[in-house]
């Protein structure tokens, strides 16, 4: 063991990593400048809080890797919960569940024959944003010099 007391046996220091020159972001402005008329114009124009909550809501449902995986399966048409359990290799409660908070924010409909229910992305908006998105995702991926997380 080391009798130096700068030196602590268990711990191994690190090389120190090279300096890299980062250009600043310009994030903010170098003035503070309001425009009245402007600010008032857009006021006017924002979404009204009711809209933000529900947007906000249907934004935090497409956040969560399973349901993106119920909605894409259901872009390509209707599925009773037996076969989208099977097909995203889920329990029937698990997916049941999934589909009942989808159902709860209009994102998905369903559809009873007989006994069976079938389950259908809700309207063409939901397909359209799925795909938006998706499209989104893919190009970010194929854009060179793109960051990851």
């Amino acid at each position: 063991m080391s009798t130096r007391s700068d030196v602590h046996p268990r711990v191994a220091r690190r090389p120190a990593l090279p300096r890299v020159p980062v250009a600043p972001i310009a994030e903010a402005c170098d003035v503070f400048h309001i425009d009245p008329a402007k600010v008032a114009r857009l006021r006017e124009a924002l979404i009204g809080q009711a809209s933000v909550d529900a947007l906000a809501e249907t934004f935090r449902a497409l956040g969560d890797p399973t349901r993106v995986r119920v909605l894409d399966a259901l872009s390509h048409g209707e599925l009773c919960v037996c076969d989208l359990a099977a097909l995203l290799g889920s329990s029937q409660s698990a997916t049941s569940h999934q589909l009942r908070l989808l159902r709860t924010l209009r994102l998905v409909r369903t559809r009873r024959a007989g006994r069976m229910v079938f389950y259908a992305l809700d309207d063409r908006h939901i397909v359209t944003l799925f795909r938006q998105g998706l499209r989104h995702v893919v190009e970010s991926e194929a854009r060179p010099g793109r960051r990851t997380a």
